[in-house]
């Protein structure tokens, strides 16, 4: 058998036969309107070519198919299994030129094509199958085609039996493999660098279906004033460690385990607080105004049971599944969950290790009650996201705390079961009429076994009918709204507003009572440098405007006062996985008693993720 291979295809075929691997025609020495007569010359084309300006040799333009894939509408499905860019990557491979449908016989490369696809099957093309022959390729690009060329020469010199190749052909082969000796040595050599990297990951991968990341805060906190008779505080350092397994068995759905410890203190009568040291703290559980972002809202003990919790003790915080059932409809359900998981939280002040430093300004006050966000994964959850249009999502869930005890005991005050214990039903409509403009409507119905708000944000909290027995069950209806107004590109004006309103769910007892709270504040992205960011915030906590009935507008002894709180802070971004994040909050008459000093809690928070 005869074989004349590369006298039998001109310089164009052999140069085609490159471009047909990476599939690019157009070459400053060719011009789309030459003629046949121009390609005859093999050896003197390929050495004009070879010395093109088009041509970048920089490692900077590298852009070869084996390491870079072509634009998402080209995307690839690469597995690394040689070192021969020809084996790395297969374009959809075609075995008439018809089969490319941008390669009309009026071409002046069409016989060229032919011939390598009929006679050689030599050219591939993109898988919706176009050839795209005048894009500019890159000498990398070129490397990779003669890399795939030589093979298939050896591959024919090693089957075929006599007359193979001419010495004008064989010399200009040897001519183009030293030209690109480089190229070809750096294309081997990243290929078996990313196959060895792909097999290292492949033999040490975690899991196959899991994710796992991570955020550890260590932080200072030094407060001032407080309650009239007490001596400041020490400075504290304090650290909260998660950990999050992110699952998917479908690629759409997600199982989130999350693990915490902490060595926050407080237990059930709030002792060894930074609240309770300060005195604004309520008779039981803490709760307060002093309270910091990423502090939970029962540190040290676990509120279902009453049983203490010892610092850095590990816990079981989140576990939440959410799964699609149609285009527009996921729903979720899991038996440690907040609400924050579900409903988005509008305001750029909320991250507890990122932003905003207190609990106030985070978040809208209800998405917190009934220990919406109690940072221990307080309660068991059932909802559903549906998104109605890229505009507005309408998101509901119902909860209730102690799903998992079958009776109430004196140990177990929030009472017991799915429907027989302390339960919010809460919803938010998510409205953005703009790529600039985010908005949020929020309604919780609740049920309280037992005389609280279960916010964490206020000692009012305790006690939310006010001189009514702490035993006292409520029925709550809580609305609010919070907006973000992003009027650059770098600046954004964001503020919430919320009321509650709180009725005794008892027939020995008649008492109501209203309590409101506002917050406005600027925040900054990339301030003074990319990634820092800070933010200004004022506005008024948790405030009983009215009462009726048994209950009173303030406890015996306080003075009442309307509480205003200011805080600013300013995040320093280390680099990607570590920031810190120095600011200060000032609360004026805190718990709304004006016997109570001005009182002011500094933070400096370092945050690492991973």
């Amino acid at each position: 058998m005869k074989v004349n291979f590369l006298a039998s295809v001109s310089g164009v075929s052999f140069l085609c036969l490159l471009f047909g691997w990476s599939p690019v025609l157009a070459i400053g020495a060719i011009e789309s309107g030459a003629d046949n007569t121009q390609t005859q010359n093999f050896s003197q084309k390929a050495a004009n070519l070879l010395n093109e300006a088009s041509y970048k040799t920089s490692n900077d333009d590298y852009k070869s198919a084996a390491l870079t894939l072509p634009s998402s509408s080209d995307s690839l499905q690469t597995t690394s299994k040689s070192s021969r860019p020809s084996a790395e990557i297969r374009l959809a491979q075609v075995t008439s030129v018809s089969q490319l449908s941008d390669v009309q016989p009026t071409d002046w490369a069409f016989a060229a094509l032919q011939s390598l696809v009929e006679r050689y099957g030599c050219i591939a093309g993109y898988p919706n199958s176009t050839y795209r022959g005048n894009r500019a390729l890159t000498r990398y690009e070129f490397a990779a085609g003669l890399n795939a060329c030589l093979d298939r020469v050896n591959e024919l010199i090693a089957t075929a039996t006599s007359d193979l190749v001419t010495k004008q052909d064989l010399a200009t082969l040897q001519k183009l493999q030293e030209e690109f000796s480089a190229e070809l040595a750096t294309l081997r050599g990243r290929v078996d660098a990313l196959e060895a990297r792909t097999s290292q990951l492949e033999a040490n991968q975690f899991s196959t279906t899991t994710k796992l990341n991570g955020e550890v805060i260590i932080a200072a906190i030094g407060a001032t004033g407080g309650a009239p008779d007490v001596d400041d505080p020490n400075i504290i350092l304090t650290n909260r460690v998660r950990l999050n397994l992110t699952t998917s068995f479908t690629g759409k759905d997600s199982l989130i385990t999350g693990l915490q410890a902490y060595n926050f203190l407080g237990g059930v009568d709030g002792s060894g607080s930074l609240q309770e040291s300060l005195g604004l703290a309520s008779p039981i559980l803490s709760s307060s105004s002093a309270r910091t972002s990423f502090e939970p809202q029962f540190p040290g003990v676990d509120p279902k049971t009453l049983t203490t919790i010892g610092a850095n003790s590990i816990q079981l915080y989140k576990l939440l599944y959410i799964f699609p059932v149609a285009d527009k409809l996921t729903l979720f359900a899991g038996t440690a969950a907040e609400v924050s998981d579900a409903f988005p939280a509008i305001t750029p002040f909320y991250g507890e290790g990122q932003e905003a430093i207190s609990r106030f300004a985070s978040l809208n006050p209800v998405v917190r009650i009934s220990g919406g966000t109690s940072g221990s994964g307080l309660a068991s959850a059932a909802g559903f996201i549906f998104n109605i249009s890229k505009q507005l999502d309408l998101r509901a869930l119902y909860g209730s705390v102690n799903a998992n005890l079958p009776a109430q005991t004196a140990d177990t005050p929030l009472g017991a079961g799915v429907f027989g214990g302390s339960s919010v039903i809460a919803a938010q409509l998510t409205f953005r009429p703009s790529s600039s403009i985010d908005i949020g409507l929020n309604y919780a119905n609740s049920y309280h076994s037992i005389n609280i708000l279960a916010t964490g944000l206020t000692s009012s909290d305790i006690g939310a009918l006010a001189g009514v027995d702490l035993a006292t069950p409520l029925k709550l209806n809580s609305v609010g709204g919070t907006f973000t107004w992003r009027f650059s590109p770098n600046i954004a004006l964001s503020g919430y507003g919320a009321a509650f309103f709180v009725d005794d769910s008892s027939e020995t007892v008649d008492a109501s009572t209203t309590f409101t709270s506002w917050m406005a504040g600027v925040h900054f992205n990339d301030l003074f440098r990319k990634g820092n960011n800070a933010g200004i915030i004022f506005g008024q906590p948790l405030y009983r405007t009215d009462a009726s009935g048994a209950a009173t507008l303030a406890a015996a002894g306080e003075n009442r006062a309307v509480p205003y709180h200011l805080e600013a802070y300013y995040r320093f971004r280390v680099n990607d996985n570590i920031s810190i994040t120095p600011g200060a909050f000032v609360l004026f008459n805190p718990e709304s008693n004006s016997n109570n000093d001005t009182t002011t809690v500094g933070v400096l928070r370092t945050t690492f993720t991973f």
